[in-house]
């Protein structure tokens, strides 16, 4: 019988370290794929982040003189401009090269858009040049008229003439909207390089966790 029982415990004993050596390589190779996906995050995250700031530096963007918070503020206030946030930040003179950067540019060019539609957003103006005497009712809250009948007649289409005002708004809307895409594209890029840092850090830990393990000496259990 103690043969038997000596036997059953060798056996024990195998598939005990057996198991132990298999969970260590497994943790071994999973702090290995969680260090190699660490290192593609960061590198992908440095690499979207050169990527904005590239595609900024071509377009050549620098901030106009009155992109400050003070100039904005009274242009707003002499323009009777209410409920416009005015950007902290500034970007007077800078070339934009940054999301950041790109960011406070299209606050402040949303408010130079407001200066020149009186406060009116797109949905509040109509899309033609409204004739003089137009009816109020056939009026858009902000300028223009809906109705092609009291549209001014374009000279060079014979066709309703569009809503100038209108068309600033569209402009701003489409430079802005790219630049705020921008400042996304960053953050997003950085978030990628937070992830990366922390998979391998993750995955160094990991590793180190296992190569203990396997440097621990195995006991073997004493017989009475």
């Amino acid at each position: 019988m103690s043969t038997i029982a000596a036997g059953q415990g060798i056996t024990n004993e195998r598939e005990g370290i057996f198991g132990n050596r298999l969970f260590q390589w497994g943790g071994l190779a999973a702090g290995t794929v969680l260090v190699v996906f660490g290192v593609v995050a960061i590198v992908m995250g440095f690499d979207g982040r050169s990527t904005v700031s590239d595609t900024l530096t071509q377009e050549k963007i620098v901030g106009t003189p009155d992109m400050t918070p003070a100039l904005t503020e009274k242009a707003v206030k002499d323009a009777g401009l209410t409920g416009v946030n005015v950007p902290s930040c500034s970007v007077a003179g800078k070339s934009i090269d940054t999301g950041p950067e790109a960011r406070c540019f299209a606050d402040y060019m949303r408010i130079h858009a407001l200066e020149g539609t009186g406060g009116f957003v797109y949905a509040e103006m109509g899309r033609f040049e409204a004739k003089p005497g137009t009816p109020k009712a056939e009026l858009a809250a902000g300028g223009g008229t809906d109705n092609e009948k009291f549209a001014v007649v374009d000279p060079k289409t014979k066709g309703p003439a569009a809503n100038g005002a209108r068309n600033v708004w569209v402009t701003e809307t489409a430079l802005s909207t790219a630049l705020n895409a921008s400042y996304m594209a960053e953050r997003i890029s950085v978030f990628g390089i937070v992830v990366g840092v922390a998979l391998l850090l993750s995955g160094i830990g990991f590793i180190v966790l296992a190569l203990a393990v396997l440097r621990r000496p195995q006991q073997r259990p004493t017989s009475n």
